[in-house]
């Protein structure tokens, strides 16, 4: 019995001891080298097996492998015997298993590997990170596009696994998140260092409309296109080029979001500083128009310092006109300080206060009587407007074109482009109003005619119309119209037709009217008159007298 327990215990030990001592196929084993021959290393993994793995196998890329015979080294069993009756071993299949182990714990603990970019391959790179292959999509080679990674090849640097799957053999990288890692130690180290107010040396990187960023040594800084200089400047590009070495001062800097805002201009002095010495009220100064709006235009008086004219200040007479009507851009004008306000950086400027104030002028030079000759530049409901020396106008307004006729009819008479001639009423400079009359140089004939003319006067008056409603008369050239029931006492006397044209014909004034300029005349108040004036001297007609008796009686007392 003892002898059976003894041999059984034996048997279990021993196979025991062949389970543990017998490599099993497709895993890592443990090997010797035992010699090296043809490009081969001849391997020794136990239990009387050997196995033959080139030499080339043994190196990294681009490194020329350095084994020697007694190494001891790690190879893949992928058959215990082959057709010669060899180990059928590999080591790149051992590195690869030992490199998915490693790899596999490195992106559990979120660690760096290191890699190196071995091929090109569509869309991106192969990476050998020591015996497992990854691939490196092209947007996380580098933090800005790379036109050429031939630098690249075969460089041993660091990287970051993004994502792993054994099952599938699929390992992806990114060099651009160690970069981005490392530029931000490097931005935040930069960062530390930096003041407002520091001028610091920095290479332009890049150019926008808006300004430009410049590389201060692993930070960039933006200098925006108000900061390049104290003058208007319309693009960076006028000031600066990529790959320029310039001097730049830090204006504003936040260190929690790493931006940083930098100012070439505030390495020169602020011209504004001296501005309201340089530039007193007032005072005359060219300058250049370098912008043009719809309320005005910009002038640059010295680098640095624009003022505005705005479109009220631009021209005497041109009202409402859009001020590139006046002046052009890059024009050469001279204007005249009006305001300025250094707080806010504004200078108020005149270009019309450069040249004399046309009405002044006008109304120093033709004082009121004064007779003037222009052109009819506009008529309107109100009046004629005449164009006068300077580009302006006075107005003849509707009661001042003639002296008989209503201004409705009068202004009939005239079209645009007629020259007249007109007398100055009045000049009113503040309100840039000229004032003229075309009657002024006309005689007044009804108000000569009725100088010595009052109400109930007996004048004589020449019949110049006829017609259904009465007689059109003349006065000395004044006009007046006779009702038709005011052409007799009788009422069958009360016919125009009785009347001739030529005819002399005593009336009496009834009214005279200056506003109308109007006589208002009546032949049948002249004949009740007469009567009247009969009856008071030669009796009565109710005494037993007729009226014809008692009119013969004054023609005849008329007559003594």
């Amino acid at each position: 019995m003892a002898n059976s327990a003894t041999m059984e215990e034996f048997e279990a030990l021993l196979n025991e001891s062949l389970a543990t001592e017998t490599p099993r196929e497709g895993s890592v084993v443990k090997g010797k080298i035992i010699a090296i021959e043809a490009g081969h290393a001849i391997i020794d993994v136990g239990y009387k097996m050997e196995g033959r793995v080139e030499i080339k196998e043994f190196a990294n890329p681009g490194e020329h492998p350095e084994i020697e015979v007694g190494d001891e080294v790690e190879v893949f069993l992928r058959a215990a015997e082959n057709i010669r009756g060899e180990a059928v071993i590999s080591r790149e299949m051992a590195r690869r298993e030992e490199a998915w182990d490693r790899l596999e714990k490195a992106y559990s603990e979120d660690k760096r590997v290191e890699g190196a970019v071995v091929g090109r391959v569509k869309g991106g790179f192969t990476v050998d990170l020591g015996g497992a292959v990854a691939f490196l999509p092209g947007s996380q080679v580098d933090v800005r596009p790379v036109r050429d990674a031939g630098p690249l090849m075969g460089l041993k640097q660091p990287f970051q696994l993004l994502k792993m799957d054994r099952r599938r053999g699929n390992i992806v990288v990114s060099r651009r998140a160690i970069l981005e890692e490392s530029r931000a130690e490097q931005r935040a180290e930069v960062i530390s260092r930096l003041e407002k107010g520091d001028n610091i040396k920095g290479i332009v990187k890049n150019i926008t409309d808006y300004g430009a960023f410049v590389d201060l040594g692993g930070v960039d800084g933006l200098v925006h296109v108000t900061d390049m200089a104290w003058h208007r400047v319309n693009h960076p590009s006028e000031i600066i080029n990529i790959g320029d070495n310039i001097e730049v001062q830090v204006i504003k800097i936040n260190k929690e979001t790493h931006r940083i805002s930098l100012g070439i201009k505030q390495l020169e002095q602020d011209p504004w500083e001296t501005v309201e010495t340089k530039f007193p009220l007032e005072s005359v100064h060219t300058g250049n128009v370098t912008n043009i709006t719809d309320y005005g235009a910009f002038v640059e008086l010295a680098p640095g310092i624009e003022g505005l004219v705005h479109v009220s200040e631009m021209s005497w007479t041109k009202k409402n006109v859009h001020p590139g009507k006046i002046v052009s851009t890059s024009q050469e004008v001279e204007v005249m300080i009006l305001e300025i306000d250094s707080a806010k950086r504004r200078i108020s400027l005149g270009l019309k206060q450069t040249i004399r104030n046309p009405w002044e002028a006008f109304s120093e030079s033709r004082g009121h009587g004064t007779e003037i000759e222009g052109e009819v530049k506009n008529i309107t409901e109100f009046g004629l407007f005449i164009g006068l020396d300077g580009d302006i106008d006075g107005m003849v307004h509707l009661s001042d074109l003639s002296w008989d006729q209503r201004g409705e009819d009068a202004i009939k008479n005239y079209k645009k482009g007629d020259v007249v001639k007109a007398s100055v009423l009045e000049v009113d400079v503040e309100k840039e109003r000229i004032s003229l009359s075309i009657k002024a140089l006309k005689e007044d004939t009804f108000s000569k005619a009725i100088a010595r003319v009052k109400r109930g006067a007996i004048i004589t008056v020449t019949v110049t119309k006829i017609d259904d409603n009465g007689i059109n008369v003349d006065y000395k050239g004044t006009k007046s119209f006779i009702r038709r029931a005011d052409l007799s006492r009788d009422r069958s006397e009360q016919r125009p037709e009785r009347f001739s044209l030529g005819d002399m014909v005593d009336v009496r004034v009834m009214n005279v009217d200056n506003k109308t300029r109007r006589l208002g005349l009546s032949i049948k108040a002249r004949e009740i008159a007469e009567e009247k004036e009969a009856v008071e001297q030669f009796g009565s007609s109710d005494s037993g007298a007729s009226l014809g008796d008692i009119l013969g009686a004054a023609l005849k007392g008329g007559d003594r």
